[in-house]
This record gives structure tokens, C-alpha cells and sequence, in this order.
């Protein structure tokens, strides 16, 4: 029966469900993983990254964790060009508040504009959901630090841990069991890695196939955004491996 109710964004089936909305989220569903832990003093963002080929060259947006601002950092999962229509959409909506109030965007707001413009596309014929979730990771004077995860419905919500992409059930059933409210950057890290090895279905994910990204406050109270390096993503890996081989020794 679904077949007569899934041609446009704007039926709705006898359950009152829109089966395009549906199906846009179920893509996200097979996008490569990411996964935001929030910590005492940061946040992580850790993000599969999908090797195309040897031979495509890089450029500064191949990266999955992007910055909208000074204060906030998103991950992608799902279509890029999706992505990038909201991304530059969220980078205006920032710089014209700052333009108009001399201050940062507070971070649920510019999440909340973002998600009300892909909510629009849900609700007209001849468009379609942008297939794209987010995690966002920000600062703000009004809340601190804050995680966020947006889906091409429009809706979002605030999180301590969470996952989006490839087996975010798996992944959030371990972050349910071993997220430490209150943990350190360092535990965080780790467990971004043991979170992403559980998506990949392997152990501990290679080094080439993981990007790491800490947004955190100095002791001047600057916001810094902070991609960690192949050494240090190597070095987290192996740290991550001598634990789960003393993990399995006892």
C-alpha cells in the first residue's frame, strides 16, 4: 500500500506516516559514521572518512567535519551536495546575526534555522527532503558546550553522546553503556575510537579511515577547533588497541 502514498513529500499514508521523509532518513542509514561525545571541558566529533580513490586529490571541504563558525563545528552524513547547501546556508544565517547584534549566534538557534529550512522542503510538491543528518558541536555563553543531531525531517535535539550513519543502533547501544558523564577529552577520544571500530564492524578503525576533531575552550576562554593529526590519530588508535587487549586478558 505504501507505493500509492510515496510519490510526494506532501501525502500522507492512512498511519499518517510521509514514506519520502522516511526514506531519506533510512539513506542516511548507510552514509559513513560519525559520532559526537560530549566531555567536561570539549567535545569530540570522530567521522568515517570513505576513501573514493588513490587519485582523487584532496581539497579544503573533503574533510566530514566542517566549521560554521568560530563556536560550532558540524559532521555530515549522507549526500555532500545536500551538505553543502546547508552548510552555506547556516554560515550566512551565522554572520548576519553577528552582522546585526555584534555577538556569536547562540548554537540551538542557528540549529533551529537550519532545521526549519530542511523541515520546509517537507512540506511542498516538486521538492524533496535534503538527505543529509548532522551532528553539531558548539559553545555558547548562554548553555557551554552542546551536541546536537539534526535528521532531513527537521527535527533535532540535544545530546552527551550520540551516533549517525552506518549501525548507529550498535553504536549508541555501546555509547549507552560506556559514556562517563563528566569524562576527560583523552576518555573521549578513546571511546570515539571503540565506537567507531564498532560501526566499521572491526576492533579499531585504521588510522586512514577515521578523522578526529576536538572543539574545546582555553584558559582564556577562546573557543578552539582542532583537527588532530595522523600521528595522534595513530598514537589514540594503538592506545585504543593495548585496551582492548588488556580488556580481553582479564
Amino acid at each position: 500500500m505504501s507505493r500509492r502514498y510515496d510519490g510526494r513529500t506532501t501525502t500522507f499514508s492512512p498511519e499518517g506516516r510521509l514514506f519520502q521523509v522516511e526514506y531519506a532518513i533510512e539513506a542516511i542509514n548507510n552514509a559513513g559514521s560519525a559520532v559526537g561525545i560530549l566531555a567536561k571541558t570539549g567535545i569530540i566529533i570522530a567521522a568515517e572518512k570513505k576513501v573514493v580513490s588513490k587519485l582523487l586529490a584532496p581539497t579544503k571541504n573533503s574533510g566530514k567535519t566542517l566549521r560554521l563558525d568560530d563556536h560550532l563545528i558540524c559532521a555530515v552524513a549522507g549526500l555532500t551536495a545536500d551538505a553543502d547547501i546547508l552548510i552555506n546556508y547556516a554560515r550566512l544565517s551565522a554572520q548576519r546575526y553577528e552582522l546585526t547584534y555584534q555577538q556569536k549566534q547562540p548554537c540551538e538557534q542557528l540549529v533551529q534555522s537550519i532545521c526549519t529550512y530542511k523541515q520546509a522542503y517537507t512540506q511542498f510538491g516538486g521538492q524533496r527532503p535534503f538527505g543529509v543528518s548532522f551532528l553539531y558541536a558548539g559553545w555558547d555563553r548562554h548553555h557551554g558546550l552542546q551536541l546536537y543531531h539534526s535528521d532531513p525531517s527537521g527535527n533535532y535535539g540535544g545530546w552527551k553522546a550520540t551516533a549517525i550513519g552506518a549501525n548507529n543502533r550498535a553504536a549508541k547501544s555501546l555509547l549507552k553503556n560506556e559514556y562517563k558523564e563528566g569524562c576527560s577529552i583523552e576518555e573521549a577520544l578513546l571511546l570515539a575510537i571503540k565506537v567507531m571500530g564498532k560501526t566499521m564492524d572491526i576492533s579499531v578503525p585504521s588510522v586512514d579511515k577515521v578523522e578526529l576533531t576536538v572543539l574545546s575552550q582555553d584558559e582564556s576562554g577562546k573557543i578552539t577547533q582542532r583537527r588532530l593529526s595522523k600521528e595522534e590519530t595513530e598514537k589514540l588508535v594503538k592506545d585504543a588497541e593495548l585496551t582492548n587487549a588488556q580488556a580481553d586478558d582479564m
